[in-house]
């Protein structure tokens, strides 16, 4: 029985870095989480940064009329969409109601390159690297918005 507490501990500690104050399962499976960071420096960290520090200057237009990728770290804003508005911005891209009228970016649609679940494992994944009064804040708001 002691060979096991070592696999025991090990997946307390994943559970208690990847999901606390989390809002979706997948936070709490470690194999989620590591296809979501995977997948997440395969196809969104060459915009949106290996650290999710996104471009510089991400709240200014440049001069191709086009807005850098913002960050998905505690510094951005990407923390006050719910999941689903954040799904459906990676899956579709950022067209209305997604996205504000004339918001132009090079973010890609991955409709039919990564699925749902995929897509909510990235989500997952960002998610996890918030610090914790970040996704309590989180949290709090969206639950004020039910």
């Amino acid at each position: 029985m002691t060979r096991w507490r070592p696999l025991t501990l090990a997946a307390l500690v994943l559970f208690a870095i990847g999901g606390a104050g989390c809002s979706d399962k997948n936070e709490h499976d470690p194999f989620a989480l590591m296809e979501g960071e995977a997948i997440y420096k395969a196809e969104c960290a060459s915009c949106h940064g290996a650290k999710l520090e996104g471009q510089p200057d991400w709240r200014t237009r440049r001069a191709d009329g086009k807005m850098p990728a913002p960050p998905h770290d505690a510094s951005g804003h990407t923390w006050h969409h719910p999941r689903e508005q954040l799904a459906a911005i990676v899956k579709h891209g950022l067209v209305p109601p997604n996205a504000p009228a004339g918001y132009v970016s090079d973010m890609p649609a991955y409709a039919g390159k990564l699925s749902d679940k995929q897509i909510d494992n990235v989500l997952a994944w960002i998610e996890s690297q918030w610090p914790a009064e970040i996704r309590q804040q989180r949290a709090e708001m969206l639950q004020q918005r039910q």
